[in-house]
């Protein structure tokens, strides 16, 4: 019986073999080939990445030191190769160039298309928009710097001090005083933007009749302990 069972089991496998063998055997090899051009992609793709942050630190460099017109051409390249973080990355650094370089209008359409730009994640889409409205907004129509910033000039966002002044100035532009100050006020009760900016829309939103003082005694405060840091800086 076992001589019987064992010749079963043979024939069995050997049906297998013939039936399923091939098949198998092609899976098997599509698999390794597979897997072993998937470890070839990441090699390529991680070496490929280093190569491209190594080109962004140089323009970087490039730019901190001066050299605008290299910091452009390299940063312009990098821009050309694809549409990777380390493009979006140096298409601001070229808008940041143009700014530098006294070109308003070429900065703010770079920032502008980083904004506009699906890829790129909300946060630096938000910060391109917020400079490409200041690179000329003096040339700009007030309505649209309205339109563009109020979306973000709100108690609590992340922008909203920066986004909140561009508004602001903007409804100034258009005589609505009463707009202004109520967002300039709003801006100096905030306690998430910065002190200078904070100081700076309470001197508008006073100009323009808003009280955006909320503890008198607590800002006379302040500001005592900053004039008597700044005597003792001056004093002999």
């Amino acid at each position: 019986m076992r001589e019987i069972d064992d010749a079963v089991r043979q024939d069995q496998f050997s049906d297998f073999a013939k039936t399923y063998g091939k098949p198998l055997l092609a899976i098997l090899v599509a698999g390794l080939v597979g897997f072993g051009g998937y470890l070839f992609w990441q090699t390529q793709s991680e070496k490929s990445l280093e190569e491209r942050s190594e080109k962004l630190v140089a323009a970087l460099d490039q730019a901190q030191a001066g050299n605008f017109d290299s910091a452009e051409t390299a940063a312009a390249a990098l821009v050309e190769e694809g549409d990777g973080g380390a493009a979006i990355s140096a298409q601001m650094l070229r808008a940041s160039v143009a700014m530098d370089q006294g070109k308003p209008q070429e900065a703010a359409e770079l920032f502008a298309s980083v904004a506009a730009n699906e890829d790129a994640p909300e946060v630096l889409r938000n910060i391109a928009m917020i400079r490409a409205m200041t690179a000329n907004f003096d040339d700009r129509d007030p309505q649209e710097v309205v339109d563009a910033m109020l979306p973000l000039a709100v108690p609590g966002e992340p922008f909203f001090g920066s986004a909140g002044e561009l508004v602001a100035m903007a409804y100034l532009e258009q005589d609505k005083t009463d707009e202004a100050g109520a967002m300039f006020g709003e801006i100096a009760r905030s306690d998430d933007v910065p002190e200078t900016l904070r100081a700076r829309s309470r001197q508008m939103a006073g100009l323009l009749g808003v009280d955006a003082i909320e503890d008198v005694e607590e800002l006379l405060e302040e500001q005592s302990v900053d004039a008597a840091g700044d005597a003792q800086l001056v004093s002999p």
